[in-house]
């Protein structure tokens, strides 16, 4: 799952056609200066200014900024331009018109394991939440699309009366729409309003959640996800992400500043178990990483590189439960020639490498893990036989290496 941004968002209800505020994402008061002359709608307009971010509850944190004229909107991207919110350093700020309304509702898709609900109610904006008990819900099965009928009856259960019932099953299709042909998981407007001058639904703030590994389908997938933890993605993070959304299967990596044990698990469980094993154990992660689903070697190879150059690394762990279809062999011999390429860089060289792993061709793979030590690697190789719990404490000197 992969949060975007307002801006990228509101692209997409449009493409859906949904109604949305004109806007525009700055980084700086100089870019904003040069925009204003390309778009001669924000001279004569109120304005509403938001940090955009991958930010909750932005106006209670004092991150909107509403009926500004063009001065004030220049002000407030200079005041929220590299502000600190909570580790996180707001670099873009999202300008949009500001559109007249006199109520404010909400509704949203979300994915469920059975399919999707849909939620209504007439109370909409930043208090949603304390009225929750006033959200309706709509049930979609997987693979279904709500009827007319079913969207009305829940506008009206929601609270919404005369024509409103109408136009806001209308809308309500329209975000479904969207929702199940972008691979989306989960799709919320708060608030959507209808604008005094014409009556018009209009979704003034959208949050949108899309499958990451959805995004070979979606040519026009041309912005980026946003980080949810605090920090833009790294340079390195981000080529990786790029080649996840390029092959079938899946890889993974976060980095974990000042850490000093790399992980390179093969699937998603595995990766948690270990992560979760080695801060147990006292240790510090230096990334999160995982490579399931059958990758291609090179990407795995790809993914290898950017662990064995993470800064200040002891030991790296090549761990996995026994895969069912990902061929060990295959996918070791991408990280045996990430390890390689490593070397030849100086990286290795104190570097301890721990391997566990079962699955198609494991002894073929573990194997070839094992004639690494013939080239000058530190390395330990076990097979299924070794509990992961065990490969974490010998790893971290808690116990004492056997090898087998």
């Amino acid at each position: 799952m992969a949060k975007v941004l307002e801006g990228y968002g509101m692209g997409i209800l449009q493409k859906w056609g949904i109604s949305v505020p004109r806007s525009l994402v700055v980084t700086s008061v100089r870019d904003f200066e040069q925009k204003v002359a390309k778009n001669p709608w924000l001279q004569n307009t109120q304005l509403v200014a938001k940090a955009h971010e991958a930010l909750g509850s932005r106006f209670k944190l004092g991150l909107v900024r509403v009926k500004l004229n063009l001065t004030q909107a220049k002000s407030a991207v200079k005041s929220m331009i590299g502000r600190q919110v909570g580790g996180l350093s707001v670099r873009e700020v999202i300008i949009s018109e500001m559109i007249p309304h006199a109520a404010e509702y909400y509704v949203a898709v979300q994915t469920t394991r059975k399919g999707a609900d849909i939620l209504l109610a007439t109370c909409g904006g930043i208090d949603v939440e304390e009225n929750w008990d006033r959200v309706k819900s709509l049930s979609v099965e997987v693979g279904e699309a709500p009827s007319r009928k079913a969207l009305e009856s829940l506008a009206r259960k929601a609270g919404f009366s005369g024509n409103l019932v109408s136009k806001v099953s209308d809308f309500t299709a329209k975000l479904f729409e969207a929702y199940d042909n972008e691979d989306a998981q989960y799709l919320e407007i708060n608030p959507l309003v209808q604008r005094s001058s014409d009556q018009k639904l209009v979704a003034l703030d959208v949050v949108t959640l899309l499958d990451a590994d959805a995004k070979y389908r979606h040519s026009d997938w041309d912005f980026p996800f946003a980080a949810e933890f605090g920090r833009a993605y790294t340079e390195d993070e981000k080529e990786l992400m790029a080649v996840d959304a390029s092959v079938k299967g899946s890889i993974k990596f976060i980095e974990i500043p000042g850490g000093d044990t790399a992980m390179l698990p093969a699937g998603g469980g595995a990766s948690v178990y270990y992560c979760d094993a080695v801060v147990a154990r006292g240790g510090k992660l230096a990334n999160y990483t995982e490579y399931s689903g059958d990758p291609p070697d090179w990407a795995v190879e790809a993914l290898t590189e950017k662990v064995c150059d993470l800064p200040g690394i002891k030991r790296v762990i090549v761990g996995g439960a026994i895969a069912n279809f990902t061929d060990v062999k295959k996918t070791f011999g991408g990280i045996i020639a990430g390890f390689r390429k490593a070397k030849a860089k100086g990286k290795m060289s104190k570097v301890q490498i721990w391997v566990r792993r079962g699955g198609p061709r494991e002894k073929e793979g573990l194997a070839a893990m094992r004639e690494l030590a013939k080239e000058g690697f530190k390395i330990n190789v076990f097979d299924r036989t070794t509990p992961l719990t065990d490969i974490v404490d010998m790893a971290l000197g808690k116990k004492k290496a056997v090898t087998r």
